[in-house]
C-alpha cells in the first residue's frame, strides 16, 4: 500500500472574499526600485568661487564634486566653458543611487557685471529652463545681512518673472490642491539662501555642519541661518522623484521632439508625414493636417529608437 502525501501549503495572509490584491503593487515597485536603485543627474553652474563643489559636498555628506580652484586675477584668461562631470555610487540604508555631478567651471568668470541677474545668466537659464528642472541659489548667504538677503531674493524673483523663466516647482505641474499648497510654499522662498560647508564642529554637545567665525558658528542645517535645509529636502527628502518625472516625461520628451522635427523636416514634408507637436504632458501629437491612422502609426515606428 503507497502513502500519498501533500507537501505543505505556503502559508497565506487571511484575506476577505472581496480582496484582489492591487496593494501589492507597491510592495513589487519597493523591491524593484530596491534591486536597480536608483540615479540622479545635477548640474552645478555658477562663477568660479562661488562654492558650487562645497554645497555639492553638503548636501549629500560626501566628496562628491571636484574643487574648483579660484584663480588669481592676473592668471585670468578668456577660456570656453568646459563640460566636467563626475559619477559616485551612494548608498544609504540599503538604498542605492548613482549620482552624477555635472561642473561648468569657468562660466562667466571673464564677464564683468554686479548685478543681480546678469544677461549670461539669464540667457542661460532661459534656454536650460526648457529642458531641464533649474533651482536658483544664493550662495555664500552669510555674507548677506538679513535685509540685503530679502531684498537680494526679491531682486531675482522679479528678474525671472521679466525675462519669463519658468523655475522649478513649475505651477503648471501640480497636481493637485495639496502639492499647490506644498509647492507655493517654496516657490515664495527661491531662490534659496545657502550656505555650504564640509567641515565639522561641535555645538551645544552636537556635531553640524558649519562654518567657523570669530562671531559663532555659522549651522548650516540650522534654518534660522540659512536656508540649506529646505534646499536639500526639495532635492532629495520630498521631491527628488517628481524632478525626476517632470525632467523624463516633459522636459526630454519635449526635447526628443524638437530634435526629431528638426532633423526629419525635409522627409516629412517629402513623404506627406505630419511633424510631431509636444503635449504638456510630454506626449506627441500630429500637427493639423494629413495625419490618417497608418501614417501616426508608422511615424511613431520610425522614431520610437530615439
Amino acid at each position: 500500500m503507497i502513502s500519498l502525501r501533500t507537501s505543505p501549503s505556503p502559508p497565506h495572509r487571511h484575506v476577505t472574499l472581496d480582496y484582489v490584491g492591487i496593494d501589492a503593487i507597491l510592495e513589487q515597485m519597493r523591491r524593484k526600485a530596491m534591486k536597480q536603485g536608483f540615479e540622479l543627474n545635477i548640474m552645478v553652474v555658477g562663477q568660479s568661487g562661488l562654492g558650487k563643489s562645497t554645497l555639492m559636498n553638503t548636501l549629500f555628506k560626501s566628496k562628491v564634486s571636484r574643487k574648483s580652484v579660484q584663480p588669481d586675477p592676473e592668471e585670468r584668461i578668456p577660456k570656453t566653458v568646459e563640460i566636467k562631470s563626475i559619477s559616485h555610487d551612494i548608498e544609504e540604508k540599503g538604498v542605492r543611487m548613482k549620482l552624477t555631478v555635472i561642473d561648468t567651471p569657468g562660466f562667466g568668470d571673464q564677464i564683468n557685471n554686479e548685478n543681480c541677474l546678469r544677461p549670461l545668466d539669464v540667457e542661460f537659464m532661459r534656454r536650460l529652463s526648457k529642458v531641464v528642472n533649474i533651482v536658483p541659489v544664493i550662495a555664500k548667504a552669510d555674507t548677506l545681512t538679513l535685509e540685503e538677503r530679502d531684498f537680494f531674493k526679491q531682486t531675482i524673483r522679479e528678474g525671472l518673472r521679466a525675462n519669463g523663466i519658468d523655475v522649478y516647482p513649475q505651477k503648471e505641474f501640480d497636481e493637485d490642491a495639496e502639492d499647490r499648497l506644498i509647492n507655493d510654499k517654496i516657490r515664495e522662498m527661491i531662490p534659496f539662501a545657502v550656505v555650504g560647508s564640509d567641515q565639522e564642529y561641535q555645538v551645544n554637545g552636537k556635531r553640524i555642519l558649519g562654518r567657523k567665525t570669530k562671531w559663532g558658528t555659522i549651522e548650516v542645517e540650522n534654518i534660522s541661518h540659512c536656508e540649506f535645509a529646505y534646499l536639500r529636502d526639495l532635492l532629495i527628502r520630498t521631491h527628488m522623484q517628481n524632478i525626476k518625472d517632470i525632467t523624463g516625461s516633459i522636459h526630454y520628451e519635449t526635447y526628443r521632439v524638437r530634435r526629431l522635427n528638426e532633423s526629419n523636416h525635409i522627409n516629412s514634408q517629402a513623404s506627406g508625414y505630419p511633424a510631431l507637436q509636444p503635449k504638456a504632458n510630454g506626449q506627441t501629437e500630429p500637427q493639423p493636417g494629413t495625419h490618417d491612422k497608418s501614417q501616426r502609426c508608422d511615424l511613431h515606428n520610425k522614431t520610437g529608437v530615439m
